[in-house]
């Protein structure tokens, strides 16, 4: 994996209080026929954010989806399985080094 879990100033956050995470994926609610789960990961992968987004909010600019969001720690989820954090982990690499945090993505 390289150095993917280093930080670096892409990873750097305003407040030492937030977390950077970055875009990992999308993926259609099972729950829900109009909303989509944007998955955001640390760059280790080890630790995720999932925000749900009705498919109407895509529209316009004052909802963009960013490459990157900084959010609180305590909104971070504990990624368990080793293959999802690997997979993670990859796609953060990827991310990093196409995007900056605030992209649109």
């Amino acid at each position: 994996m390289g150095d993917s879990g280093a930080t670096t100033e892409r990873d750097r956050t305003a407040s030492t209080d937030t977390v950077r995470v970055w875009l990992v994926e999308r993926t259609y609610s099972d729950d829900e026929q109009n909303l989509i789960v944007l998955t955001y990961a640390t760059p280790d992968g080890e630790r995720d954010f999932r925000k749900e987004r009705a498919l109407t909010s895509f529209t316009g600019d004052d909802r963009e989806t960013t490459a990157a969001l900084d959010v609180s720690p305590g909104n971070l989820g504990t990624v368990t399985d080793a293959e999802t954090r690997e997979q993670y982990a990859g796609e953060v690499a990827r991310m990093r080094e196409r995007h900056d945090p605030d992209d649109p993505i």
